[in-house]
């Protein structure tokens, strides 16, 4: 879903501005997560080296913060960005199989990284941007947002106290700081699916949920969740309609520690409390999902400007937050880009 307007320059890769000692670059990708370096692939091939500016002190974007445990739901096999494909892993990998995917990615294409930088405002003076991170500045003729969603964590507003510690699964460390107590996990998806069957067997778990879970076939892994995007995606940059998601498959993919907790009656739901001062628990564990993470760029949203979004998940498109779901979101990306050089 690219936000784009005329505009650009012949020119590949940057060049000085001597006169007010800024960097000035063709087009400045924020974030080099999975959606930012398969944007910068695409970028690479039309003959424009992008420059990419990560928050994150290492390669791996939001793969280095997620729960130990935490791994994808598809093979390594079906979990490739466009260009290089992901290293065979028995099952399915965990992050840091994917960390090192990414920076090795990085490296075969020889990308152009500044980290860490956390860029605080993106404006537009009618001609470039200017990209700020505290008293550093870059100047851009387009830019890719590809920040996603993880630093933005979305907790629902309920009435009433809790008097325990929250927490989020974008901060979840792992069953360690919840042994024996009382643990309330809040959601009805993956992630409070997932992280409520790791704390069963440490902790008494009360697993919330707004709906009866949703489970996918055991046998059904995150494959079929990826095609089925897939097909959505096509549809949805050919123009036609988007088939939808398909609603008799379920919500939660069965993953063996899951299927061994629910099969064992020890992950069962409880209806959604409607007052945190319904909430007996020592910790309060919102699976609540995320919103897009596009602080920087609020302003220049239908503004008209170069400005290009890529990731973010249904917000863009079905399956764009998504190792193997991007890459045609980022193709698109790649190609306004191109368009308005």
């Amino acid at each position: 879903m690219p936000v784009t307007a005329a505009g650009g320059t012949s020119s590949s890769g940057g060049f000085r501005m001597t006169e007010t000692d800024v960097d000035m670059h063709e087009v400045i990708i924020v974030g080099a997560g999975q959606s930012g370096l398969a944007t910068a692939y695409y970028l690479q091939r039309a003959g424009i080296t992008p420059l990419l500016l990560d928050a994150q002190p290492t390669p791996g974007g939001a793969w280095l913060h997620v729960w130990p445990s935490m791994t994808l739901f598809s093979t390594s096999e079906f979990s490739n960005l466009p260009g290089k494909p992901m290293p065979h892993y028995d099952g399915f990998p965990p992050a840091s199989h994917v960390v090192d995917y990414l920076a090795d990615y990085e490296k075969r294409y020889d990308l152009q990284v500044v980290r860490p930088v956390t860029v605080d405002t993106v404006t537009h003076d009618g001609e470039v941007f200017h990209l700020r991170a505290g008293d550093r500045e870059w100047q851009a003729r387009q830019v890719v947002a590809a920040t996603g969603t993880w630093s933005a964590p979305f907790v629902p507003v309920y009435p009433g106290t809790f008097a325990g510690r929250q927490w989020h699964s974008a901060n979840y460390p792992g069953p360690g700081p919840f042994r024996r107590t009382k643990v309330a996990v809040v959601g009805s998806a993956n992630s409070g699916a997932q992280i409520a069957a790791e704390l069963v067997d440490v902790a008494d778990v009360t697993w919330y949920t707004r709906k009866e879970p949703r489970w996918m076939p055991d046998d059904i892994d995150g494959r079929v969740l990826f095609r089925r995007n897939s097909l959505r995606a096509l549809a949805i940059l050919r123009g036609e309609e988007d088939p939808g998601a398909d609603s008799e498959l379920g919500d939660i993919v069965v993953l063996p520690a899951v299927k061994k907790a629910r099969d064992e009656g020890r992950l069962t739901p409880t209806p959604q409390f409607t007052s945190l001062d319904e909430v007996d628990a020592d910790h309060l564990i919102w699976c609540t999902g995320f919103r897009p993470a596009i602080r920087p760029f609020r302003k220049l949203l239908d503004t008209g400007v170069p400005l290009h979004l890529v990731g973010y998940g249904d917000w863009v498109g079905p399956g764009s937050a998504t190792i193997t779901g991007v890459g045609p979101y980022a193709r698109k990306a790649a190609e306004a880009v191109a368009r308005y050089r």
